[in-house]
């Protein structure tokens, strides 16, 4: 009876951490969402400047570099622009990044059966795992969130959608309810190939920082750790993050699918179109890697100290 008592207080234990990492993710996720947004609208513009000269016969780039993007929307269309689809992208994190960060520890531990030790195969498949489930739940919220980045104030001031969810009912009327899913598989792809990128090289920057006493395990081993997984995700992700934003943007028709989409990228802009938009894309990566993983710590802290309170005796 009273090993049972024990294992129930076990079970309870796992699932309010779980809990805890769950919540802690989609909130810190938030908080870098709103910090570094300005830079995924500038990284998603440079992303789909070629395709947009192609349709359009332009022979000028409207927008260069990272900070001129930001510059010239803010000139152009007005300083709420560098936020348009903040209301998607924060729906986005709350359900994406809780599940692919939230549940990444606990994913380790499903995979090596409740051991502690878990190696660099065990830690890829947890964030593979992780991060289809995300992108499985989340897609039309990304969706959404790239279109209204996209999108540029017409003559008349009118714009494509009014509001978030004025765009998941026009999306789902014009191109079916697998329009709000559209890119989804290279997205997985991406999201597969950015969780292990992030997760697993944060998890690894830490623990060699904390096994050979670099640092403690405090704020600096933080930054440092994340601005490592940042700058390895961009190198690795840019590619399939490219054909992501163009695929998800484009009009229904336009390409047959992500690999089209891609080939048709090498045709008329060269191999370097898969790497538009790095610098935002680095900075973007890093500055939210940093604000997400250092929050994210902190409100673990925070969390597991609240709960010792609690359960600790008067």
């Amino acid at each position: 009876m009273i090993t049972l008592l024990g294992a129930n207080q076990q079970v309870l234990k796992y699932h309010a951490v779980s809990h805890r990492l769950f919540f802690g993710a989609g909130t810190a996720a938030c908080i870098a969402d709103l910090i570094t947004f300005p830079l995924d609208t500038a990284k998603v513009r440079l992303q789909i400047q070629g395709e947009s000269q192609k349709v359009e016969g332009a022979s000028t780039m409207k927008y260069r570099g990272v900070f001129g993007t930001i510059t010239t929307m803010w000139r152009t269309e007005g300083p709420r622009s560098l936020y348009s689809g903040l209301v998607a992208g924060l729906q986005r994190q709350m359900s994406f990044a809780s599940i692919r960060i939230g549940l990444y520890d606990s994913m380790k531990q499903f995979y090596t059966r409740g051991t502690e030790s878990a190696g660099i195969v065990t830690r890829l498949m947890a964030g593979c795992t992780t991060g289809a489930m995300a992108v499985a739940l989340a897609q039309p919220t990304d969706v959404v969130k790239v279109r209204f980045q996209a999108q540029v104030r017409l003559a008349d001031g009118g714009r494509r959608y009014n509001s978030t969810l004025n765009a998941y009912k026009m999306i789902a009327r014009d191109e079916g309810v697998r329009g709000l899913w559209k890119g989804c598989m290279p997205n997985i792809t991406r999201n597969a190939i950015v969780n292990c990128a992030e997760l697993v090289t944060y998890d690894l920057i830490k623990e060699l920082i904390l096994k050979y006493g670099l640092m403690t395990d405090n704020l600096p081993c933080h930054f440092t750790a994340a601005f490592g997984a940042g700058f390895c995700t961009t190198v690795v992700a840019s590619p399939v993050d490219v054909v992501k934003t163009r695929f998800m943007n484009s009009a229904d028709g336009q390409y047959r699918s992500a690999i089209n989409c891609a080939l048709t990228m090498v045709r008329n802009e060269g191999p370097t179109a898969f790497y538009k938009g790095f610098m935002p894309s680095f900075l973007r990566l890093g500055s939210w890697n940093i604000v997400m993983f250092v929050t994210y710590e902190q409100i673990k802290r925070g969390m597991t100290k609240t709960q010792q309170y609690w359960e600790s005796p008067l």
